[in-house]
């Protein structure tokens, strides 16, 4: 394997934006490492996304201890990627883990305690082989743990270093007003917010969690931005058995409805209106959302993120092409 080396000018066709009111700068696109850099994927397709990822200047690499599949798997390619190859360049790098879902067995493998999220992040570390991550999210709202408890483990981890920032992600509203205070009185700044966000699911700007984030100065790293591939042209005439839906991961063939499909087909030719293909499209409507600091997707190929960046090249929206996207999702 040839020495990497990134390219020279990967920070010239990149975007970047704050992190709320926060120093931090993240590109306008991030990479999530959720489904295919895991051991069941080929390490070699996995190190080929990352690497060209970064060297057209995606800086933010999204992990959770239970990536995969198997869980964990996401976060040793990644090590490995940064030992090979990324270690030089590991101060330009942010990376970000997660717990509270299911990693191991027992009582004290999900959740929301401080047992399971300190344990979990001494584990991610390890795999990774890092001294530290960039951000460390609650993967989740856990109604069974006091919320004072969970924030105080995530506030321990920045004071110890092991994290430089701390992130929630899939909050409801009022948790995440709680979480934010409760941080603040631990002396750390809650960063960044973690939401499920795309034109199928619209829930944080209809349920608070926009007013939340901007009552907090913080900002959102949406992810699932192409509803699981929905929202691109794997599923413009039907379900292929190689797509998630034919292998029934995270998305199955019964989510894709005639009404959905008719949604896609009507959001397809606007896009190419537009002169865009729909995943662009997509992608550029969740960026024009004020909160919106960066979006995560994942990908299956470097053509596919290829095509995802593309989406920087036309991030405005005219009234009408807007209106026009509402009635589509409105079945009207």
């Amino acid at each position: 394997m040839s020495v990497y080396q990134a390219a020279a000018g990967r920070y010239r066709e990149m975007t970047y934006a704050r992190a709320g009111d926060s120093g931090l700068q993240l590109p306008a696109i991030s990479l999530g490492l959720w489904q295919n850099f895991g051991s069941v994927n080929s390490y070699d397709n996995s190190r080929r996304m990352i690497l060209y990822a970064f060297d057209r200047g995606i800086t933010y690499f999204d992990l959770a201890n239970n990536y995969g599949p198997a869980p964990g798997s996401a976060e040793e390619a990644m090590g490995r990627v940064l030992r090979d190859d990324l270690a030089p360049y590991r101060d330009e790098l942010i990376i970000s883990t997660k717990a509270g879902f299911t990693m191991w067995d027992g009582p004290y493998g999900d959740g929301g305690s401080r047992k399971y999220l300190t344990a979990s992040l001494d584990q991610s570390l390890k795999r990774m082989g890092l001294d530290y991550v960039d951000i460390f999210y609650s993967h989740r709202y856990d109604p069974d743990t006091p919320l004072e408890e969970t924030m105080g483990a995530l506030a321990d981890a920045v004071r110890a270093g092991k994290a430089l920032y701390a992130g929630l992600s899939n909050y409801p509203a009022e948790q995440t007003r709680r979480a934010v205070a409760l941080l603040k009185e631990r002396g750390v700044r809650c960063l960044l917010h973690q939401p499920c966000y795309n034109l199928f699911d619209r829930r944080p700007e209809r349920e608070g969690v926009w007013e939340a984030l901007e009552e907090a100065r913080m900002g959102a790293a949406v992810y699932s931005p192409l509803a699981q591939g929905l929202l691109t042209g794997r599923y413009l005439d039907g379900v292929p058995s190689d797509s998630r839906a034919g292998r029934g991961w995270t998305l199955h063939g019964s989510d894709i409805t005639p009404d959905r499909l008719r949604q896609i087909r009507a959001l397809n030719e606007l896009a190419a209106v537009r002169g865009q293909s729909l995943a662009q499209m997509a992608l550029a409507w969740d960026l024009r959302q004020a909160p919106v600091t960066t979006v995560i997707v994942g990908s299956s190929s470097v053509e596919q993120l290829e095509d995802n960046l593309g989406a920087l090249e036309n991030r405005t929206f005219m009234a009408e092409e807007l209106s026009v996207i509402d009635r589509i999702l409105e079945g009207r």
